[in-house]
């Protein structure tokens, strides 16, 4: 299946406001971290304003696990937000990172949609910001943008298609041969596309710093010493950890290969608090977490995704904030280019993947 041509988007006119413009954070007289009582059952309490207050909780695989099984959907960002899109809640409280909440409330622009710490960012977003993509579009201008969906609203709005690591390669295969494509923010993943399609891409240069970290020698001394283990590695890693994985995929295509394959031991290099899943749905294999080139740091773990906690997930839900906000304009600017990736990836709708 071939799809048509797609017109030059007027970028020139589209927003280019930073990440501050969509948060609101609680008010001065707010309740704090300081402020929680010590004898609170957070857990209760959090159970408590989800039901009067409608709320939905989604949580990100990277999580801990104690958000994951207090959650009422865990997954990756644009099928949680799809699934929160879906139901009659008021509020969803989307513990993940900012750019996933934003994603959020670009499907859900009627609820309120909060995130339990307004720092929690993303090191691709950080990497690309919107004046500097615009130019690097405008230097580009015969070039189609298909954007990794780990970037802000005002990325989103500047691009063409936004794509997940499970839609990417189906998308690039079904556009025209002789189409260029710009590929941003994650350089790693944009060349393993490059190497899977065939296509000549222009990459953005920005990483993950949690998947950039991890070590093929490393994980080759792990392997020596189990054998058995088969290793599964997200597309962000570099080209060095591919070619010692035995399967490379999305949250989701990982999570499926280690519950489906009869191997009963598993290096996992993505962010190790998916290893939670793992363990839930294959409680009788071993999941080791992939090291990085010291061979023992906790760079597995993501450091954004780690400032989320209970206790910040139950402010939020108190205050109402950090909370979402954009422009319409922008929502539908951002919305655009995410509706083209669900046409042309019709089949890749139920199991999307941000990370």
């Amino acid at each position: 299946m071939q799809f048509a041509r797609f017109p030059k988007q007027d970028n020139a006119t589209y927003p280019t406001g930073t990440m501050s413009n969509t948060i609101i954070l609680p008010n001065a007289n707010a309740p704090t971290l300081a402020t929680i009582d010590p004898h609170l059952d957070i857990e209760a309490e959090i159970k408590r304003l989800r039901r009067e207050k409608n709320a939905v909780i989604l949580a990100h695989y990277y999580q801990e696990g104690e958000i994951q099984d207090l959650a009422d959907f865990v997954g990756d960002s644009l099928d949680l937000s799809r699934k929160a899109a879906a139901t009659d809640a008021d509020m969803i409280v989307f513990s993940g990172v900012r750019f996933m909440a934003e994603v959020a409330k670009i499907l859900s622009p009627d609820k309120i949609v909060v995130i339990p710490d307004a720092e929690a960012g993303c090191s691709l977003e950080d990497s690309c910001q919107a004046e500097a993509f615009k130019a690097w579009r405008d230097a580009h201008p015969d070039h189609i943008s298909l954007t990794y969906i780990n970037c802000s609203a005002e990325v989103k709005a500047l691009s063409d298609v936004i794509v997940t690591s499970s839609s990417a390669e189906y998308i690039i295969n079904n556009l025209p041969k002789d189409q260029p494509i710009l590929f941003a923010p994650d350089r790693h993943l944009g060349a393993y596309l490059q190497r899977k399609t065939g296509r000549d891409m222009v990459l953005w240069p920005g990483t993950c710093i949690v998947h950039e970290q991890f070590s093929a020698r490393e994980i080759t001394r792990l392997k020596s010493q189990h054998p058995g283990a088969l290793v599964a590695a997200h597309p962000e890693c570099p080209e060095s950890i591919l070619e010692v994985s035995d399967h490379v995929g999305s949250t989701s295509q990982i999570l499926n290969f280690v519950h489906t394959n009869p191997a009963n031991e598993f290096i996992v290099a993505t962010e190790l608090h998916i290893i939670h899943q793992m363990q839930k749905d294959s409680p009788n294999k071993t999941f080791l977490a992939a090291p990085g080139a010291d061979g023992g740091c906790n760079c597995a773990s993501c450091p954004y995704m780690a400032l989320n906690t209970m206790e910040k997930l139950y402010l939020a839900m108190v205050n109402e904030a950090p909370a979402i906000t954009m422009t319409e304009d922008l929502r539908l600017r951002a919305l655009k280019p995410l509706e083209r990736m669900l046409e042309l990836a019709p089949a890749a709708k139920p199991t999307q993947d941000a990370a």
